[in-house]
């Protein structure tokens, strides 16, 4: 057996199997968490948590304050958008396309609470189903496949999808949305590598929020995607005693690119029910992207997104930049918050 599917087979899905483990953590908290949101947590990334309520425990162990909720079900709105299920269809060019309901992990903060590890998310035929709907749209150049997680599918599954999508012909480029470089780096297998560097252009974004998620085996897996000519993204969640910290964000995003990924997006916490004890306040996020510009090379300053609610899609928020503007100048303010003219209109004139 492959060691992977190893690692899926030993996971740790009942509150009793964690608090063997963890005497210490309460049962019979763990037990009412697992009702409403349930425990999935491979040997693998369990092997990352030093101590309790460490920034690894905090993205996998149940907590009572996920019963303390005023968050939403759907807070982006995605049903709303899916003209067909599990395809959503909010931007003109692209769509999202939910083909898994299993992960390697259940992050307690994840947006799609609704459907991770519910079977019943995918309806039978959804495969063709989605394929249909992105076939007879022509408009659709770009789609990401996301779950549950693509990855955590077998390898014949996903040569399957993603070979009907490149024979698409208005498809111009692929994308996967994975934890598991992160959180099962040993699914990167040559075998599926391959699959991926025959459907070019093909993109994957991962999920690192913390420096300890970075070790020998998901930098052989990064570099693996890599080396197969996809360039591998990241998407990290600002999360309240994960990383909401300008020193460790500098950390991590530095040694995501010495793993060549590329930090793509910071994103604010979504709305989701249960969640709000992750949540960070907007201040917090412009003081990590003030701690990151300037101190860290450019290529390691992600944006700073909020996914905003009801489906208005991704905003860039961004720290205060301009001092002031008016016909002749703009007043510019630095990371260190020194301030700097520059003319704002061009010197051309078109009478020369």
């Amino acid at each position: 057996m492959e060691e992977w599917k190893q690692l899926v087979r030993d996971t740790i899905n009942t509150p009793e199997k964690l608090h063997s483990i963890f005497p210490n953590s309460n049962l019979e908290e763990l037990q009412r968490v697992h009702k409403e949101f349930p425990i999935r947590i491979n040997p693998y990334y369990l092997s990352l948590i030093e101590e309790p309520n460490d920034p690894i425990w905090k993205q996998v162990v149940p907590d009572s304050k996920e019963l303390i909720s005023t968050g939403f079900e759907d807070p982006l709105a995605e049903e709303h958008d899916s003209e067909v299920p599990n395809v959503t269809h909010r931007y003109p060019d692209r769509v999202l396309f939910y083909v898994n309901y299993m992960c390697p992990i259940y992050c307690r903060f994840c947006t799609r609470k609704r459907k991770v590890g519910d079977p019943y998310s995918i309806p039978d035929q959804n495969f063709e189903i989605g394929l249909e709907y992105i076939r007879k749209h022509s408009e659709i150049r770009d789609v990401i496949i996301s779950g549950g997680d693509p990855l955590m599918l077998t390898d014949k599954k996903i040569e399957y999808i993603v070979s009907r999508l490149r024979e698409t012909e208005h498809i111009e480029i692929i994308r996967i949305g994975s934890r598991v470089p992160v959180t099962l780096p040993q699914r990167i297998t040559p075998n599926l590598c391959e699959i991926l560097k025959k459907n070019h252009p093909f993109y994957i974004n991962t999920h690192f929020n913390h420096p300890i998620e970075i070790t020998r085996e998901t930098k052989k897996a990064c570099e693996m995607l890599v080396d197969s000519g996809i360039p591998v993204g990241n998407q990290t969640v600002l999360l309240r005693g994960v990383n909401d910290d300008p020193e460790v964000m500098r950390e991590l995003m530095r040694k995501l690119l010495s793993i060549r990924v590329k930090p793509y997006y910071i994103y604010q916490a979504d709305l989701v029910y249960g969640t709000d004890h992750f949540r960070t306040s907007i201040e917090s996020g412009l003081e990590v992207i003030n701690g990151l510009r300037g101190h860290i090379s450019g290529l390691g300053v992600p944006h700073y997104v909020i996914d905003a609610p009801n489906g208005g899609g991704k905003i860039a928020i961004i720290p205060n930049a301009i001092e002031s503007l008016n016909e002749e100048e703009i007043i510019l303010k630095n990371y260190e918050g020194n301030t700097y003219s520059y003319p704002s209109q061009p010197f051309f004139d078109e009478d020369w």
